[in-house]
């Protein structure tokens, strides 16, 4: 999988920054998005990708983003679709706006940067969603997550067909519980953390994950080894599901 040129979403951070990081070190051509524009340019400066500002509750700035790709004829081999957020709260308390702010940007995002950047996305291509085990596996206060993240993985599964003919494979990946900021941007104190990644000690990986721990799975989806894989989905939760 030498020198492709992949978009990873969400990079500046995460599980998107460190795949950001092993695709460069790898030789690829990286280019990143985010939603805070210092935190772009750290992440350009530290690491030597390109960088755009393309927040997914944005559809204007991801259609810029799509445009301005076009205009310097770039053409993606990968598109991993990572960013997203997770508010957790229970499903009493769930209001209109909590179900629209997560949907828009975990579902209605990802799906409109994979139509905007459908006229670069060269044939062969490979669109790797970034889900979440919450899709199978229930967790309190994450009702609305994992539909969001439901609601995609359906979506790229018709979109599996009717891309098929523009060379266009999308599969997931499904991440266990993974230490990144995203506990902390859910609210949780460093005293709830440590609780909660504590309890990952008992899984027969015996750990909390880590964003490194997704690399490898997103990293074959992306190569040429999973040409012949559609709607795959890969889980890498240390166990959790055991």
């Amino acid at each position: 999988m030498n020198g492709k040129t992949i978009l990873v979403t969400g990079g500046t951070a995460g599980i998107g920054r460190a795949l950001a990081e092993r695709l460069i070190h790898t030789g690829h051509q990286v280019i990143i998005t985010g939603r805070n524009q210092t935190k772009i340019d750290e992440t350009v400066k530290t690491l030597g990708c390109a960088g755009y500002l393309a927040d997914n509750a944005n559809t204007a700035q991801i259609k810029q983003l799509a445009a301005a790709l076009q205009k310097d004829k770039v053409q993606l081999d990968g598109l991993v679709l990572n960013a997203g957020v997770f508010y957790p709260k229970s499903f009493t308390d769930t209001t209109e706006d909590d179900f629209d702010l997560t949907m828009n940007i975990n579902t209605k995002g990802p799906m409109i940067a994979l139509q905007s950047l459908l006229p670069v996305l060269s044939n062969p291509s490979s669109v790797v969603f970034v889900s979440s085990i919450a899709v199978t596996k229930a967790f309190p206060n994450a009702a609305i997550y994992s539909a969001s993240k439901a609601a995609f993985e359906a979506i790229a599964r018709v979109a599996n067909l009717e891309l098929a003919s523009q060379g266009i494979r999308i599969n997931s990946v499904r991440p266990g519980v993974t230490a990144t900021e995203i506990q902390g941007k859910a609210g949780m104190s460093e005293d709830q953390q440590t609780e909660l990644f504590e309890t990952l000690n008992s899984t027969p990986l015996g750990r909390v994950l880590i964003p490194e721990d997704q690399i490898g799975a997103i990293e074959f989806l992306l190569s040429d080894q999973s040409q012949a894989m559609r709607n795959a989905v890969l889980e890498v939760d240390g166990g959790f599901l055991l």
